[in-house]
């Protein structure tokens, strides 16, 4: 799961913000920026999230607000030391995996148009043997149209990794493409059930994932909002073993605004998966009831729910087809020295790469908090469920991530970052890796992160 890519991508998390810059500098002007790099943007300098609420992404707290195009190159450096790789067989040495690697941000705005392009990419360089060197990559784009009465946006989410998206990083804010904070002109993610599943740790090596989408709203009426949108994503793999997928998505919506701040809506979305080198594929069918409440600055939430129809191309035992629920939620809040979000999912998946085919639950959680004027605190916390979708007995997995770091200002242009995490994956039957069969996984990794950028260049 993309919370993450991402375009975004993907959930709440500690964002280094800039100073004002001076008029000779020729840099951006941010509209409302505090003097310390440390301080989050108030409601007052947000711009409300207008996104539908039957759309593709996640709702957020607002976007901040900027005078000028530029594009801002920076530089960054992680570091993750484990007791050993999910993948590989248990060791009793502790290694070490450094990720060097460059980042670049482009915030290109027209009066009626807004190009958002973030990219990361580097080396990796890793004590295990068994793991070796290899690279990195996550790219995320977002060209958004606006119009008196429509919105037109297309999005793009890649990420090539040596492991599972899920918990990838730690603290090092490796996960985020981009120089993030404001300056990366970071756009809300797409929704986990339009991003392929990667939240089965021990599925093996590198990993390449995309997935594209184009929305189109129109406004029939003050009020309502008539939305489309169609995704395409893939999940291939270096390594053989693994089950690699396409999936095709395509929704329709109808959005109601209460008040100023409530909404109400229904979408239908129809989903068909395909699995290399499989006989089976999947069409999936859900039709929800979506709420939503919006307070730039203050709250973001959308609830959503309702039936499921699943249908195979080849029968499972005498089954063809099943019917369950579908729903989730997700709720972004923000208080003056902090904020927290949270996120639930529930339905049919891509199966991460081990299974074909999942019923899947994400719980994920970000908090930051700022304990003083240049420390910051975050936690994070995520778990998915993934199970056959028919087949009683069968392979099952359960996958959590927990973390908690410290991440402070260095200048201007500069932070650090530090912090701990756990990954802990328990399945039905036994998963061997490398020689090393076991039903639990469980990997502690402590983080180191530096960043820096330059100033940011204008291009008009």
């Amino acid at each position: 799961m993309l919370a993450a890519l991402a375009l975004g991508a993907p959930r709440a998390c500690a964002q280094e913000e800039e100073t004002q810059p001076k008029p000779a500098a020729k840099a951006p002007l941010l509209i409302g920026m505090g003097q310390d790099d440390a301080q989050q943007p108030s409601a007052d300098e947000l711009q409300p999230d207008n996104r539908p609420l039957t759309g593709v992404q996640t709702p957020t707290l607002g976007t901040a607000q900027f005078r000028h195009s530029y594009w801002v190159p920076g530089f960054q450096y992680g570091n993750t030391t484990q007791n050993y790789a999910l993948n590989q067989a248990s060791s009793a040495d502790w290694t070490a995996n450094n990720y060097v690697a460059g980042n670049l941000s482009v915030l290109e705005a027209w009066s009626h148009s807004q190009l958002s392009l973030n990219y990361s990419g580097g080396g990796l360089f890793s004590t295990n043997s068994a793991q070796g060197n290899s690279s990195f990559h996550q790219f995320g784009l977002m060209q958004a149209f606006q119009g008196q009465r429509w919105q037109v946006q297309f999005l793009d989410q890649f990420s090539y990794l040596p492991e599972a998206q899920f918990g990838f990083g730690g603290a090092a804010n490796l996960n985020i493409p981009g120089i993030g904070g404001s300056l990366g002109g970071s756009q809300p993610g797409l929704q986990n059930n339009y991003v392929p599943n990667q939240s089965i740790l021990t599925s093996a090596g590198p990993r390449y994932s995309n997935v594209f989408a184009t929305q189109v709203s129109y406004a029939l009426s003050r009020r309502g909002t008539f939305t489309v949108a169609g995704t395409y994503g893939i999940l291939r793999f270096v390594e053989a073993g693994n089950i690699e997928s396409d999936t095709v998505s395509g929704s329709v919506g109808y959005d109601y605004a209460l008040t100023n701040e409530d909404q109400f809506g229904g979408k239908y979305r129809f989903s068909a998966y395909h699995f290399a080198g499989y006989p089976q594929a999947f069409a999936d069918h859900t039709f929800d009831f979506v709420y939503g409440r919006k307070i730039t600055g203050r709250l973001a939430l959308q609830l959503y729910g309702g039936p499921e129809l699943t249908t195979f191309r080849i029968p499972i035992g005498n089954i063809s087809d099943k019917l369950s629920a579908s729903g989730g939620a997700s709720l972004s809040y923000g208080f003056k020295r902090g904020s927290i979000s949270l996120g639930y999912d529930h339905g049919v998946s891509n199966g991460g790469g081990a299974l074909i085919g999942s019923s899947t639950d994400s719980v994920s959680m970000d908090a930051n908090r700022q304990i003083s004027r240049m420390w910051q605190m975050q936690g994070n916390f995520g778990y998915a469920r993934n199970h056959a979708l028919v087949t009683a007995n069968a392979q099952g997995y359960d996958t959590w991530f927990a973390g908690a770091g410290l991440s402070r200002p260095l200048g201007r242009n500069a932070s650090l970052s530090l912090g701990y995490t756990a990954r802990i994956q328990t399945s039905q039957l036994p998963v061997c890796a490398a020689g090393n069969c076991s039903t639990s996984f469980t990997q502690h990794q402590i983080s180191l992160g530096f960043q820096w950028h330059t100033r940011p260049f204008v291009i008009r």
